[in-house]
């Protein structure tokens, strides 16, 4: 590879050799610190629930009130997600550190109004969420752009292991904040947002003192009408998939409620513009060319499956806790939100033991293997889930947790770096978000999805165990109808909240008619449980059936996302113009897929496991750190020629943002 001083190739190498490599440990520990932040704050809200509603003296299940117990759990995760894509394309156009940057601040000011929260009831509901939605915006700037950061920071054969600590911490913050939600609420409901504001206060700080941009900036215009499009779409249709699970018009559910109709049609109509528009975007938000890259689309389809099972996982776990194995245990029920959170500490546990040590090793054998392994064995964990009775012997329960953290974090670090590592540099921050929106949209999606399926499983056996465990109480035949015949989803809440939901169900006035025993059975720590415990199951085994049936299909998008692809980026425009080489052929930076399997450019014959294939000529970031120490068909640094080069193929304008898809392909033995 020519050097000489001067020219192009002098040029792009002498800022990346100037660098000191403590900025990549620097860049690693305040973006892992950052997506830590936050991701926890993605869940630390769910299992303080109870203490922040009782905080603001406002009861959730009260008929007019479930939209706010919604929005407090969807807000966050709705804006993250609906604006990661943005926000990752700003990240590219005006740099990554700058968006990254403000995340912080923005979500450090969001947590100091959350903390202060200076009303009560509805008011105060209303406060708390449109504080989350701004934290939320923070939250996407953060997300968006530190996997782009690190990736630009970090060359191929450490990237494994930087994007590995950075997603074990983005994954690991999501069941970290369950802990610490249970933890903080116990104390004080406000600790739940004051804990993020000292993290953020000396993470902005620090980002601003010690982060800078060493990528490539790709300048564009703003594509308005995508970025509209999309974030109505994505809106309205998330939005009515939550909403779905409210009861409408005599019916357990809403899905036939006109406003969820209009919304989930009209939002899918708004996402089918905002693909034609993105089609014909000259510079779109939204980089479709890049899901012609066969790494990149199996790899968030993986992510988007992957965290629809995980997101329902949760919420199931946290129901089956707080509403029923808990109180069966003798836990009062103000006290189950911190002990559901230490007792889903082996999920967390298992998550970090598997993540850090599979990006290292995805580094040197690829992610395939890893990311369709983990993805498989948590499938086969929450078949063991369903063979566990509703009162079950905990440690089974804590076993078959560790298994499925060690099974997503298995999958989550190599994928993340194979869905990195296939784009060009200049699409980083976009592609980036496009992982992010997959991923929080599963979230969000996964609230919908997996409540309607309980709601359902629920509806076919609830209303006879509500109506013979009341009946036997000596409740009067009335009021057993009237309860018995209420839609389930408020059983469900209750069951999800750590609430007995009795006293509200039947009403002071029945309570005092009954006899003291009777009444204090019903309204103890075990009435509610065992009612609700087999239908519980009963709904568990159509979720869970679901959570397995996606986690396969995501381990087979795994499995068929080709063999191991780098995008490379140290072919540079001068060797281009230096023409041919000793064969006779012309070297084009691009990507590399370890076994030669799959490829969009021009065929090659098949080769050995050893030999590589390069596409896509990028730009010059990283020359000498981004390749394999046998890139060129000689070691780094040797000076020699490839041995043997195929004839370049034509180039033709960049596809899109700059991802030139039909580049010559170049396989070096």
């Amino acid at each position: 590879m020519s050097t000489t001083a001067g020219t192009p190739v002098d040029a792009a190498r002498r800022p990346h050799q100037d660098d000191h490599s403590g900025y990549r440990w620097i860049a690693l520990s305040n973006t892992t610190i950052g997506v830590l932040m936050a991701t926890v704050n993605s869940s630390i809200v769910i299992i303080s629930l109870p203490a922040i509603f009782r905080g603001i003296h406002l009861d959730p299940l009260q008929p007019g009130n479930v939209s706010y117990l919604l929005w407090m759990l969807m807000g966050y995760m709705l804006v993250s997600a609906v604006l990661v894509v943005t926000l990752g394309r700003l990240g590219d156009m005006f740099g990554r550190v700058r968006i990254y940057n403000a995340g912080f601040a923005v979500f450090s000011v969001a947590s100091i109004g959350l903390a202060l929260t200076p009303w009560q009831g509805s008011s105060g509901a209303l406060w708390l969420i449109g504080w989350r939605v701004v934290q939320g915006v923070g939250g996407a700037m953060l997300m968006a752009n530190s996997t782009a950061i690190l990736t630009d920071a970090f060359p191929t054969r450490q990237r494994g292991m930087a994007l590995g600590i950075n997603q074990v911490a983005a994954l690991a913050g999501s069941f970290i904040g369950l802990v610490a939600g249970g933890l903080l609420s116990e104390w004080n409901w406000r600790a739940v947002f004051w804990v993020s504001v000292p993290i953020g206060v000396a993470g902005t700080i620090w980002s601003y003192r010690s982060l800078r941009d060493t990528g490539r900036r790709a300048p564009a215009r703003i594509d308005w009408w995508g970025n509209i499009t999309f974030a109505v779409g994505l809106t309205a249709l998330l939005a009515g998939v939550t909403y779905g699970i409210q009861p409408y018009g005599g019916h357990d559910m809403g899905w036939l409620n006109p406003k969820v109709l209009a919304a989930l049609i009209g939002g899918a109509a708004v996402l089918v513009a905002f693909v034609l528009i993105e089609r014909r975007t000259a510079q779109p938000m939204f980089n479709l060319a890049l899901f012609r890259i066969r790494a990149f689309t199996a790899g968030n389809a993986a992510v988007l499956l992957s965290s629809i099972a995980r997101g329902g996982m949760q919420f199931m776990l946290i129901i089956w806790l707080q509403g029923i194995w808990l109180p069966l245990h003798g836990y009062d029920y103000v006290d189950t939100p911190l002990w559901a959170g230490i007792y889903l500490l082996p999920l967390t546990i298992g998550f970090l033991v598997a993540g850090p040590v599979s990006g290292f090793l995805s580094d040197r054998f690829g992610a395939r293997a890893f990311a369709t392994g983990g993805l498989t064995l948590v499938a086969a964990t929450f078949v063991g889930l369903l063979l566990l009775p509703t009162d079950f012997s905990y440690p089974a329960f804590a076993a078959l947790l560790v298994l499925n953290g060690i099974g997503s974090g298995l999958f989550s670090a190599p994928n993340t770096t194979a869905v990195m590592n296939a784009v060009p540099a200049a699409a980083r921050g976009g592609a980036s978000g496009m992982r992010a929106t997959f991923m929080n949209s599963g979230q969000v999606l996964s609230i919908g999805l997996f409540f309607s399926l309980m709601i359902a499983g629920l509806s076919s056996t609830l209303p006879h165990s509500l109506h013979s465990g009341l009946a036997a109480q000596g409740v009067p035949a009335d009021v057993t109808d009237r309860v018995a015949n209420l839609p389930p989803v408020g059983s469900l809440f209750a069951a999800f909240l750590g609430y007995n939901p009795m006293q509200n169900l039947l009403g002071d006035g029945t309570l005092h008619q009954l006899p003291a025993a009777n009444a204090q059975a019903l309204t103890g720590k075990e009435f509610f449980p065992h009612l609700i415990a087999s239908p519980f199951h009963h709904g568990l085994i159509i979720v869970f059936s679901l959570a397995i049936a996606m986690s396969l299909i995501a381990a087979v998008a795994s499995l068929l996302r080709g063999a191991r692809y780098v995008h490379v980026e140290t072919m540079l425009a001068a060797e281009a113009a230096a023409g041919p080489t000793a064969d006779g052929g012309t070297i084009g930076g691009g990507a590399i897929t370890d076994g030669g399997a799959h490829t969009d450019g021009a065929a090659v014959p098949a080769g050995s496991s050893s030999s590589r294939e390069i596409r896509h000529p990028v730009e010059n970031s990283h020359p000498a750190e981004n390749s394999h120490p046998a890139e060129n068909g000689h070691p780094a640094g040797s000076g020699q020629p490839a041995r043997s080069v195929l004839p370049a193929g034509r180039m033709r304008p960049s596809d899109q943002a700059g991802v030139d898809l039909d580049a010559p392909t170049v396989r070096i033995p």
